[in-house]
């Protein structure tokens, strides 16, 4: 993958250090899931990840990266850091879209410069109530479509 040179730029990495990348520009969309793989992946009760057009992100080779899938069609490859056993990066295509890249939000370098996230989504989900102004959406459906309706315009953004 390759960033574009970009002068707003910065690093990333997992909880050690080991597992490195970079990322152009501000995300796309970031949201806050409570669904059951981002539970286990995460190893917490949510998931704040910052979403990325892949063109966006540089991931260099030979990362200590260890990629799995947790649900067939695999159209997340979720990464952990090889060293730390921490969640690194996670890469999502499907066939009719761009791909995205989708990390944690604590493992962005510049975090508190990153927006505040949207939305809750598959808060049917959540190990506790989250008391915050976020929409919470719950069901499937209902929570992938919430995600599209806030990431589709973070899309058409960023190809102007």
């Amino acid at each position: 993958m390759t960033a574009h040179n970009n002068p707003a730029s910065h690093s990333g990495q997992c909880a050690c250090g080991a597992s490195s990348f970079t990322v152009s520009g501000p995300p796309v969309l970031r949201l806050i899931c409570h669904c059951t793989i981002c539970q286990e992946f995460n190893d917490a009760a949510f998931a704040d990840v910052s979403i990325y057009t892949a063109d966006n992100v540089n991931l260099p080779d030979n990362q200590p990266i260890s990629f799995s899938t947790f649900k067939k069609p695999p159209a997340v490859q979720r990464g952990k850091c090889q060293k730390c056993g921490k969640p690194a990066i996670e890469f999502f295509h499907l066939p009719v879209m761009q791909d995205l890249v989708m990390i944690p939000s604590e493992n962005i370098a510049k975090s508190v410069e990153l927006p505040a996230p949207k939305v809750h989504i598959f808060y049917h989900r959540r190990i506790a109530d989250i008391n915050d102004a976020l929409p919470k959406v719950s069901g499937p459906i209902r929570s992938q479509l919430a995600m599209g309706r806030w990431l589709l315009p973070g899309l058409m953004r960023n190809k102007k």
